[in-house]
């Protein structure tokens, strides 16, 4: 398995994009605005979106992507994710208000779009590949992902805040090589991560002391601006752990 990463900030300017991740060339994690730095033949070939919960900067270039290859693929896009989010995207995003309805377009019977629930507890398999959702802890419906190979595990925890039970599912996982994990503030900002169920550094460094495996931490989700402050503050929290921040462009390879 081959994980591109297409945006991993907590914004844009600069040449940021928010999150996306493309598994191998056919599977989508989040739709955020690193999907726009596809090519147009890469867009085509996209047949799963795994969403992991409907904030605009996880989800605002699915509707762009329907828009610009749905009558050009033969089957449609599908979108898992919890029955919660999709129910979501339905009222407020797919409702011919914000956006048309790809269900419906250019019929029901052939649409561009299908929405498939992945509830906690189940696993969507696509080749060689499994993807299960994770617990987590936003002010929103949210999951994470535990990507599974033959090759070895990656989870990537979505925006999250201290969660006992993703702790515990993590823990479980004894072939983890890859944590995509958030940090999307300094601590002089802990009140408002708080307020907004995002990590900290202090608070992630808590939570790295929970788990009993050790794989590669890649941080995700960094707000502009603050990104070194962030990193030095986590790596002085978290010693030992050799903390990285995700970048854009970077491939992480199971196999």
């Amino acid at each position: 398995m081959r994980l591109t990463v297409l945006g991993c900030s907590g914004g844009i300017g600069s040449g940021r994009h928010t999150t996306s991740l493309l598994v191998d060339d056919d599977v989508l994690i989040d739709a955020g605005t690193g999907l726009t730095t596809l090519d147009f033949e890469q867009l085509v070939k996209i047949d799963h979106v795994l969403i992991t919960h409907a904030h605009l900067d996880h989800v605002l270039g699915l509707p762009l992507l329907l828009d610009s290859v749905g009558d050009l693929r033969g089957a449609p896009v599908t979108v898992h994710a919890l029955p919660e989010v999709l129910g979501v995207l339905s009222d407020h995003l797919f409702n011919w208000k914000l956006w048309p309805d790809f269900r419906a377009i250019p019929s029901t019977e052939a649409p561009w779009l299908r929405f498939a629930p992945l509830d906690f507890g189940e696993a969507l398999t696509l080749g060689a590949r499994t993807f299960r959702p994770l617990p987590a802890n936003h002010v929103v419906p949210a999951c994470g992902l535990h990507v599974a190979t033959s090759a070895g595990s990656l989870v990537f925890s979505g925006d999250t805040t201290h969660s006992d039970a993703f702790v515990s599912a993590v823990n479980a996982i004894a072939d983890l090589r890859h944590l995509i994990i958030e940090t999307s503030f300094e601590n002089a900002l802990m009140e408002i991560a708080k307020l907004a169920k995002h990590h900290w550094p202090d608070s992630l460094a808590a939570e790295l002391g929970r788990l009993d495996v050790r794989p590669e931490v890649w941080i995700t989700h960094l707000k502009p601006g603050n990104e070194s402050a962030i990193m030095n503050e986590l790596r002085a929290s978290a010693p030992g752990w050799g903390v990285e921040a995700l970048l854009q462009g970077q491939v992480i390879t199971l196999e």
